[in-house]
């Protein structure tokens, strides 16, 4: 057995309702099960948009996850989560069939927000298609926004983490880079700061924050560089 080294304080946590401890834990009595059902809320819990949730094939191409689960394992534990109703299973029908039906049947949490997802499937009201973001563009690899933070602001939290998906939506990223150093500079090390820069460049706009960044580059060159010697008072 490989001995854990810890959790860090850096790393995101994800959320887990309150009745999986009360009820579901003590009542799952097989470990792929219970590993199944863990890896669908962690996998899910990172998606956006409305419609969350994952193919057969996304959980078996994960080679982290499947490590020491095999393809029938796996299969027999889905099956599991879906009779005991922690996992609803839809399959797709009329134009998601093709690309989306090679993937396999789509598995969601059994929340009010999966419960309307497989309910409006079924009507034939909702294709999968259409949801915004696929489980299999998500990288198991934290975003670079993150490593960015902790270096030089602090540790994450799950606010902190939501704020930095939204700044990298919204903002390019060597603005992102450049608030942030502008805030290190500063020393003010926290995120609302960072933020503040932001919302201004995107205001004022980054060129006009650039030429002044060059007018002050120019004049040290001058006040510094090979013009130094002619500016000196005698």
């Amino acid at each position: 057995m490989n001995k854990f080294q810890g959790f860090t304080g850096s790393e995101t946590f994800t959320q887990v309702p309150d009745s999986f401890f009360r009820k579901l834990l003590n009542e799952i009595d097989d470990l792929a099960e219970l590993k199944v059902t863990l890896y669908a809320f962690w996998r899910i819990e990172q998606m956006e948009g409305g419609a969350r949730f994952l193919c057969r094939t996304e959980f078996a191409e994960d080679a982290d996850f499947m490590r020491g689960l095999g393809a029938a394992e796996l299969d027999a534990a889905l099956e599991k989560a879906v009779r005991r109703g922690s996992l609803l299973k839809a399959s797709p029908r009329g134009e998601d069939r093709g690309a989306e039906s090679e993937a396999g049947d789509f598995y969601f949490l059994n929340t009010p927000r999966g419960r309307a997802a497989v309910e409006s499937m079924q009507k034939g009201d909702w294709r999968a298609a259409m949801r915004p973001l696929s489980a299999h563009s998500l990288s198991p690899e934290r975003p670079n926004i993150f490593k960015l933070y902790e270096e030089n602001i602090g540790p994450l939290t799950p606010l902190i983490a939501d704020a930095l998906r939204d700044a990298e939506a919204t903002y390019p990223a060597e603005w992102i880079e450049e608030a942030v150093g502008e805030a290190v500079k500063r020393n003010k090390r926290n995120w609302k700061y960072v933020e503040a820069i932001l919302k201004r460049w995107k205001v004022e706009g980054h060129v006009q924050k650039q030429d002044q960044r060059d007018a002050r580059e120019d004049s040290r060159r001058y006040s510094e560089g090979e013009f130094a010697a002619y500016l000196k008072r005698d």
